[in-house]
Formats: structure tokens, sequence, C-alpha cells
């Protein structure tokens, strides 16, 4: 037996031993994980990776409302440090509008209305619009409705104190470890696993709800669940009646199931630039959408201003700098959806990579793009 041959039978005899120990250990999801992951190049998830995901759709409109370009429309450069960063951190798409129009944009490797990125936890923000939306509809009671009402299964000391409010405002107390590339993690679990509903029901209530902030994505999962239970309908339906169809979007858009169809409501949904502007939009008009009052205002007052930390609110990140107010739905890897009420901006950037946490628990590269923005645009 050659060298070769030896290398081959031993790589071959360790990816037995370890699919062996993988399937006695119960952690099947990991074999998806090593799929879509390792076995592509990667050591977490991506942008692109619905590939390797089922998804449920999430229908546009048939008659889509198009963003009109501004006057100064991509005549105005970046700021070099804001280039820059947008160079070294691989952004796939960067979009300004300003007064709903565009005022810059521009893609790599992706065009602007077809290719279908990851949000990531931008969805967070979404699945409590759809929360939102439904108190209105009056199929939830209200943000103090008791989450056991919904889920009976829920475990833990506290599992009878959890409110709708405790979820969507990251203070659940739920037992969970937020870590993306830890691929023993419940986070990697609940991405890969077949079926999040069974594991999110394992889960217990372990602090007392509404006592500290702890950002944790089982809590958004938890959420979602509560509100295909209130709704009897997926998270693609709700999210294409009550707010893709309303904001007149122009592509279809879709969002990770599990293997039981259930989607990760805490991330996920696939979209292009656009149409994620939308959101943005949205917020930036009180929740009106061209004369259709799709949230109601004060939830998006509520939703954006602090709840038990300064830099976040029901499930909207905040920020204060130098007196100018922002808020923005922030997903894995820099995606971002930044709302500048004062100077009626909307910014959107997808992409591959981002900066660490500074130190008022914000990205950092979220600074370098509102600062370089605010500069672009003379304020």
């Amino acid at each position: 037996m050659n060298k070769l041959s030896k290398i081959l039978t031993g790589t071959l005899l360790v990816l037995a031993v370890l699919f062996a120990v993988i399937k006695l250990r119960g952690d099947e999801y990991l074999l998806r994980g090593l799929w879509a992951c390792y076995m592509h190049g990667h050591n977490s998830a991506t942008i692109d990776d619905a590939k390797y995901f089922d998804t449920h759709k999430i229908e546009a409109a048939k008659e889509p409302w198009q963003w009109a370009n501004g006057t100064n429309y991509n005549k105005q450069p970046l700021p070099q440090k804001l280039q820059t960063l947008l160079d070294e951190t691989n952004t796939a798409a960067f979009l300004v509008i300003q007064n709903d129009s565009i005022i810059h944009e521009h893609y790599v490797d992706r065009p602007a209305e077809d290719a279908l990125t990851n949000s990531f936890s931008m969805a967070k923000s979404i699945t409590t619009m759809l929360v939102q939306i439904a108190i209105q509809k009056g199929m939830l009671q209200g943000w103090h409705q008791k989450v056991i009402t919904l889920l009976p299964e829920l475990k833990g000391a506290h599992a009878t104190e959890l409110e709708l409010w405790h979820l969507s405002t990251m203070s659940s107390g739920l037992e969970w470890d937020e870590s993306y590339k830890n691929p023993w993690s419940v986070t990697a679990k609940a991405y890969y696993c077949n079926d999040v509903r069974k594991l999110m029901l394992t889960l217990p209530i372990v602090d007392k709800p509404g006592s500290f902030y702890n950002y944790q994505s089982g809590s958004t999962q938890l959420l979602g669940l509560c509100l295909i239970q209130a709704t009897g309908k997926s998270l693609a339906q709700l999210a294409s009646e009550w707010l893709w169809k309303p904001m007149q979007a122009s592509k279809d858009a879709t969002w990770h199931t599990d293997k039981a169809g259930t989607e990760l409501s805490y991330c996920c949904f696939n979209s292009n630039a656009h149409d994620f502007a939308r959101f943005g939009k949205l917020m930036l008009h009180s929740g009106n959408w061209n004369g259709t009052q799709i949230l109601d205002s004060s939830f998006v007052q509520m939703a954006t201003s602090p709840a038990l930390v300064p830099y976040y609110g029901y499930s909207f990140w905040l920020d204060n700098s130098n007196g100018i107010k922002a808020f923005f739905q922030n997903g894995f890897l820099g995606q971002y959806i930044i709302t500048i009420p004062q100077y009626n901006l909307v910014i959107v950037r997808l992409g591959k990579s981002n900066l660490p946490e500074a130190e008022d628990h914000l990205p950092a590269d979220f600074h370098v793009i509102v600062d370089g923005v605010l500069e672009m645009v003379g304020k």
C-alpha cells in the first residue's frame, strides 16, 4: 500500500469514527453543518447559504413600488474611510436612500435586485414586527401575554412568568449560549437541527424574565413559535401577507426552515438590498407605507426606544451618538438596515465580514458607516 492510499484509508477511518460518534450523541445536525460550512471552505454560516437549507417563499407584490433615483444619484464619492471599510469587510451591497430616493448604491458580485442575501439577525426585527401586527389584529392579546398560554410545554422555574415582550427585548432568562462559531453550541444546533421547535421546548427559563438583558437568538425563536401557534400560519405566509406585499416588494424573498418546515425566526430572511431597504422606509415613516398604516406608530416609538439597556429596544439596536438618533436591524457579519430619522436616511449594507463590537456594545463598523454617510450628505 503506497503512502497516498494509507492517507486516504486513515482519513476515511477518522471520518467513519467521527460520524459514528455524532450519531451516538444524537448530534446529526453537525453533519448538516459540516456540509454547509466546512465542506465548502467556511468556518461559520455565510450570506449565501440558503442553497443548503429548506426555505419557504415569501411572495412579493404583483405591482411592486420602485425606488426613484435622487437628483444627485451616485454623484458624490464615499469618504475614503468609509470606502476603505466597505472594501476591507467584503461588502456585497451598499445602498443609501434619502427622502425616499436613492442617492448612492454599489454592488460587488451581486445585482441590486436579484441575488438573495441572508439577513441573519435582521430577521429578529421582522419577527417582532409580525408579532406587533398580530396584536393589532387581535390574534395575540398584547406584548404582556404570557408565553405559556401559547407554548404550554415551556419548561423552567420561571416559565409561567415569561411574557412576549421579554422575548423581543432579550430579557427572557432562557438557558442559551449565544456562540456563532462553536459547532457544539445550542446556537449551531438550532441553525442546523431537523426540528427547532422540539429543541426550543427542551430549554428552560432559568432566570427571572425582565431582570436583565442577555442577547439570545433562542428568545426570538420562541417568539416566532408563539406567532405560528397563535395564527396557524407559517412566518413566511405572514411576512408575505402582512409586510412584503403591503410594502410592495419587488422580488420574492425566502426564509430558512428546519426539516419540519418551521422558520428560523431569529435569522435567515433572504432578500436583496432594494427590498431590505423597505423595512427602513417603513420604520422611518412611523409604520406607514405610502399612506397605509402597517405598524402602529406607538409601537415604532416603543421599539426604537431603550428597553433594559441604552442600545437595544424591541429587537432594534439603538444609537444616539452626538445627539443624532439612529436605530437599526443588525445581522451577523455586518448586515445592516440603518435608519436616521433626523436626516430622512436609510442605509443598507450587506456583506461577508464586519468589525468587532465597540465599547458601546455596537459594531465598530456601524459608526464608520453612519459617520461616513452623514459626511457624504453634508451633515
